[in-house]
């Protein structure tokens, strides 16, 4: 069975959290190649929750596009917390969102190492108002699996962290 109609409604659930609390998301994808961002733009209505979408796979897109440190990458690699924390807040910086999403990863099916191995995917949620949250997972499968794995992951969190919401505004 396709994952595609689960991450569907997940983007449907999240266009309603963000809709009623009148705020706009930025997203910066890396391994999920954008598949967060179309799967959201798909929804009739969309522009009025979802602001922009950045698709940052190599380094210097993740530096050009979004100002993540040159040595921030060289310190902690591109699939790493301190990474995805940045990519956030960068989308943030370059948008007009009220919250954004960033995931970094190794979908594979190569490029994994020891200590990230192929299925590893660093997620960080950004809001003005509040702390940068982030977390990494270790998902398994296929190449298409871990990106769809990935993007359910984000969504479902991204739908906590704006219903966990206290006096109407978010915390991540």
């Amino acid at each position: 069975m396709s994952p595609l109609p689960e991450l569907h409604a997940q983007a449907l659930q999240l266009g309603e959290c963000l809709a009623t609390r009148g705020l706009h998301l930025a997203t910066a994808e890396s391994c999920t190649g954008g598949l967060v961002s179309a799967t959201l733009t798909a929804i009739p209505g969309a522009s009025m929750w979802f602001e922009c979408g950045f698709v940052t796979y190599s380094n210097a897109a993740k530096m050009q596009l979004l100002g993540v440190a040159e040595s921030l990458l060289q310190r902690h690699g591109a699939v790493s917390e301190p990474v995805a924390q940045a990519m956030a807040q960068g989308a943030l910086a370059q948008s007009a969102a009220d919250l954004a999403l960033a995931i970094t990863g190794i979908a594979g099916p190569s490029g994994g190492t020891p200590d990230k191995p192929v299925g590893t995917v660093c997620f960080a949620w950004a809001l003005r108002t509040a702390k940068t949250h982030t977390c990494t997972q270790q998902f398994h499968g296929s190449r298409e699996r871990i990106r769809a794995q990935a993007a359910h992951f984000a969504l479902r969190a991204l739908i906590r962290c704006i219903s966990d919401a206290n006096g109407g505004t978010a915390s991540c």
